[in-house]
């Protein structure tokens, strides 16, 4: 048949960006108290006091990274209007780093220039921190704020969460004022951190909740009304949405936003949703998007969905998913926690990672079926065998390893494997 000419399509979309995740919107709606929250909270700043250290928290997509964004973007501009307030800010996303070293070595980088930046390996601990130090105290600023994006990844290893923020009372940083802003989309992380982290971080605490199915609806109204042709939206007394449009049926908006609401009230799920039920509809060449088009376009979205919450899981639960892919490829599955530990420790020391406690592999384990990754079930062997629980996949196991061997701290676990896992190649 050959290729079809590339031509420009006009039927559905009039600026699809605005649905898709690197688009940042003008205003960001159904967040106010949270962002009221997070300006009262800079306030110090502005007024040359020491800033807070805060901490966010809340699952993806419910708008902690674009309210920082937007606040500092408000305080950056705000400031030239001030004399004797001078706030430098330095932003790190920690998704790929796994300790608080990696977080240290990478600010150094971010204060440097690009001919002055250090490798992030092979200084001792000590070194790495005074070298930060160092670099704050350099600034020409009266205060610096450090915001630590995705600090989850780097899991009980919390040490720069306790040295930044007391870096002033420590007497390490003296000329410039050091403030910590800390996003998690991990609701156990804030729990798990250490008493000193949580007394020198958490001045101040804002979440950010699950959007719901109305508050999705709006989000998408607004979008809707800049994405598809024929399509407008009017904000009415109460704040809700109006939305008029030939391009979208009725149940569109309103399905879209039911369906991400009841799996995660996530604005970058429904968005997701209502992109790919446009696309959908464009590659039919279709006049416009219906119910069917969305109910499709959620298959599609979910197995995505699981691809990427795989993806962000930190190293260690993805080592202990690792030790179930051994014993899956054994045909060992369903499994019990000792079993699957002693694959983890095998995968752990292969790439040289920190190996953690029998408890700690447990804990994973059930934090991997909260998210819906494995099915635990209990068995019973009366009262001389005692009970216990076993674990597999609830996903498809491909899926995890596709996954997995795209990580590149992963990788040597699969290099020259050639698609058997067993034991003996250890």
């Amino acid at each position: 048949m050959g290729l079809e000419r590339f031509k420009p399509d006009s039927t559905i979309f009039a600026d699809e960006a605005v649905l898709r995740d690197g688009y940042r919107p003008d205003q960001l709606i159904e967040r106010d108290n949270e962002l009221k929250q997070y300006q009262s909270a800079l306030k110090p700043v502005i007024n040359g006091a020491p800033p807070k250290n805060l901490f966010l928290y809340g699952q993806t997509g419910v708008g902690k990274t674009l309210s920082s964004r937007m606040i500092i973007e408000r305080l950056d501009e705000d400031q030239q209007n001030l004399d004797d307030v001078d706030v430098h800010f330095a932003e790190l996303n920690c998704k790929s780093l796994n300790s608080s070293y990696q977080v240290a070595a990478n600010l150094i980088n971010e204060f440097r220039e690009p001919e002055e930046q250090i490798k992030p390996t092979g200084y001792p601990s000590g070194m790495i921190y005074t070298m930060l130090f160092e670099e704050l105290e350099k600034l020409d600023a009266t205060h610096c704020l450090v915001v630590l994006d995705e600090i989850d990844a780097i899991g009980n290893d919390d040490d720069i969460l306790y040295k930044l923020p007391r870096a002033n009372d420590n007497g390490n940083v003296r000329e410039t004022s050091v403030g910590v802003i800390g996003i998690s989309n991990d609701f156990t992380f804030r729990d798990n951190l250490s008493a000193r982290v949580k007394d020198s971080l958490c001045d101040e605490e804002i979440h950010f909740p699950p959007y719901d199915a109305n508050e999705l609806g709006n989000i998408l109204k607004q979008r809707a009304s800049e994405a598809f042709h024929d399509t407008t939206a009017s904000q009415l007394d109460n704040g809700a949405f109006e939305l008029s449009s030939d391009i979208l049926e009725d149940d569109v908006i309103p399905l879209c936003a039911a369906f991400a609401a009841q799996d995660s009230g996530s604005a970058r799920q429904a968005l997701k949703l209502l992109y790919k039920a446009g696309d959908m509809a464009r590659d039919e060449e279709s006049d416009c998007i219906t119910e069917e088009h969305v109910r499709r376009a959620d298959e599609a979205v979910e197995r995505d969905k699981v691809r990427e919450e795989l993806g962000r899981l930190p190293t260690q639960s993805k080592l202990t998913l690792y030790g179930l892919l051994l014993l899956e490829q054994e045909s060992a599955l369903p499994a019990k926690r000792n079993r699957i530990y002693e694959r983890y420790v095998l995968a752990a020391k292969r790439i040289d990672a920190d190996v953690r406690t029998d408890r700690t592999i447990h804990n994973r384990l059930s934090q991997l079926t909260l998210k819906g990754f494995l099915d635990v079930r209990e068995q019973n062997k009366g009262p001389k065998g005692g009970s216990y629980y076993e674990y597999e996949f609830s996903i498809r196991a491909d899926i995890v390893r596709d996954v997995l061997q795209g990580d590149s701290r992963l990788q040597e676990l699969f290099d020259g494997i050639d698609g058997d896992m067993t034991l003996d190649k250890f």
